[in-house]
């Protein structure tokens, strides 16, 4: 049987006028700014006086694997099914990165019949959120380097500057560069280097911020560098902050589009999860909180990524309280955990299944027992699942007093979210003891220790000679209370990806850490993490292109 892709089935949908959309929200037009007939931004000052009344509701995942999890495709398809049993429901998620679109993921925007549309634009250039993002952080570092060039007043010292360029591309090339060559007229040679836009401190800052007074507050506050007596220079020392919210002042409004089935979205902002903190804007989500009764959100990679960030700096950050969890899963992906290659997870196999299943009861004991929320278990179905597979899965996350659901949204839609949605339901109603993961007050490499223990499982934490050193600079500046935002490879619980699984017994090496002081988080360097990533040998590029009438191709 021959499946459509999910472009085909996207380009198939019939679309209805976003200003119909807004208005099934009682979002009033002024509050409506048009991109087009199917995508408008959101005035978040309009809604200024409008009370929050939505339950929050998480969607992570288990570790991921080249199997696929489908965390995306799950939110979409709960959302609709949410409304199709009666319940007045938004989805609010990320902006997808030209990065991976052309890399090796490919595009974001859900799949089947559980997607957000028009995904295409969502995947490409959508309404300019990035490239506003890349202009402004772009325009601070030809700030800093004119005032180097201009004599440096300020006595930085350019073997301490800090602040990259960026670029929405994976393009390993411009990791580290050296600028400024050509004579005197020509800047001030020294090393440099580019970060994918969406690890920028901006995409950070953007997303954090409460509205365009804070956003320009904390524009002001980001460090570029430091000067030759160790005093940090800010955005604001370069007088910079206005200029770069002048170019934020339309991204700082989140995106309406719709699903498949008209159900509204909410797109807006997407830092990477392993790189930065992984969670669309703060002001989509509390939009999509006064408009709705129930928001369905979802936070990047794992819940050991995406959940911890979503509650440690987040909901931190937002003052959100989230009334429950979606822990999505493949029985496809378990017993890749369980050692089943790539090629053979089409085969039943309850041996490796076993073996893989603790990877998954590890993420719903951290939901469960470290941040206090209730869950439920997503099954995302393949029809290679087998009855046996699927009981297993149930039988061991009862054992933990946890029900599991089997999400067939890819295939059917809404429908296929329903019992989902049910159980979502009902664990919105029951009480829980939500909390974080370390308190703020604690000295800085504690707080690491405790993510590294507690969500890790991590037997020791090592930090290196420069992480200490650094840690304690930051103290002394005055940044010890901030929240920790780890870099750390998403496929593994460890910093080693290779291993899988539910590791023990592993150490976690910590090689740096970096403050953004205006996204108000300290970053944590694990393992090879870099914050540009390149592209593979068959890049999903070479399989995109476009007709003459403008119809696109190989989107998937």
């Amino acid at each position: 049987m021959a499946y459509k892709t999910d472009i085909e089935i996207a380009q198939e949908a019939k679309l209805r006028p976003i200003n119909d959309i807004a208005a099934t929200l009682g979002i009033p037009d002024e509050a409506v700014e048009n991109y087009g007939r199917y995508k408008a931004k959101i005035d978040i000052h309009a809604l200024r006086e409008l009370p929050e009344k939505g339950k929050l509701i998480l969607v992570t995942a288990i570790t991921p694997t080249p199997a696929g999890e489908g965390k995306t495709t799950t939110s979409v398809g709960l959302t609709d099914g949410l409304r199709i049993i009666g319940k007045d429901a938004v989805v609010a998620l990320r902006e997808p990165s030209l990065g991976p679109v052309f890399g090796v993921k490919g595009g974001a925007a859900g799949g089947g019949y559980a997607q957000v549309v028009p995904m295409e634009d969502i995947n490409l250039h959508f309404t300019g959120d990035f490239h506003a993002i890349g202009a402004a952080n772009n325009l601070l570092a030809a700030m800093l380097d004119n005032h180097i060039q201009q004599g440096n007043a300020l006595g930085i010292d350019v073997k301490q500057i800090t602040w990259k360029r960026a670029v929405d591309m994976n393009d390993r090339q411009l990791r580290h560069i050296v600028s400024g060559l050509g004579g005197k007229m020509q800047g001030v040679p020294r090393e440099d280097g580019f970060e994918i836009t969406v690890a920028s401190e901006i995409m950070a800052v953007l997303c954090l911020a409460s509205d365009l007074k804070d956003l320009k507050e904390r524009l002001a506050r980001i460090i570029v560098g430091y000067t030759f007596d160790g005093r940090p220079v800010t955005a604001h020392d370069l007088k910079a902050e206005g200029a770069m919210a002048a170019l934020l002042k339309d991204a700082i409004k989140p995106n309406l589009v719709q699903t498949l089935e008209g159900t509204p979205a909410l797109i807006h902002g997407g830092p990477f999860a392993n790189i930065a903190h992984g969670c669309n804007s703060v002001t989509a989500t509390h939009t999509a909180l006064k408009l709705a009764d129930y928001v369905v959100t979802e936070a990047g990679f794992a819940a050991d990524l995406g959940a911890e960030k979503f509650v440690d700096i987040k909901c931190r950050i937002a003052g959100l309280h989230p009334s429950a969890v979606v822990i999505v899963a493949t029985v496809r992906a378990l017993k890749y955990h369980g050692g089943v290659p790539k090629t053979d997870l089409n085969e039943e196999n309850l041996e490796a299944l076993e073996k893989g299943l603790p990877n998954l009861l590890q993420h719903v004991s951290n939901v469960k027992d470290v941040f206090g929320l209730p869950c439920v278990v997503a099954i995302n179905a393949f029809p290679t699942d087998t009855e046996a597979e699927l009981r297993m899965v149930e039988d061991r996350c009862r054992e933990l007093g946890v029900n599991v659901a089997l999400s067939e949204v890819w295939a059917k839609g809404g429908e296929g979210g329903k019992a989902l949605a049910e159980e979502v339901v009902r664990l919105c109603e029951q009480p829980n003891s939500f909390g974080y993961t370390y308190e703020l007050d604690q000295p800085i490499e504690e707080k690491i220790r405790a993510i590294a223990k507690r969500v890790y499982h991590a037997k020791h934490l090592l930090m290196l000679p420069a992480a200490k050193k650094k840690a304690a600079e930051l103290e002394k500046l005055g940044f010890g209370k901030l929240p920790i935002c780890m870099a750390k490879t998403q496929y593994s619980f460890s910093d080693d990806p290779s291993l899988l699984g539910a590791p023990e017994g592993f150490t976690v090496t910590v090689s740096n850490v970096k403050v953004c002081a205006g996204a108000g988080f300290i970053v944590a360097y694990t393992g090879d993490i870099m914050t540009m990533p390149g592209l593979p040998k068959v890049p999903a590029a070479e399989k995109i292109d476009v007709d003459e009438n403008g119809r696109i191709t190989g989107l998937f």
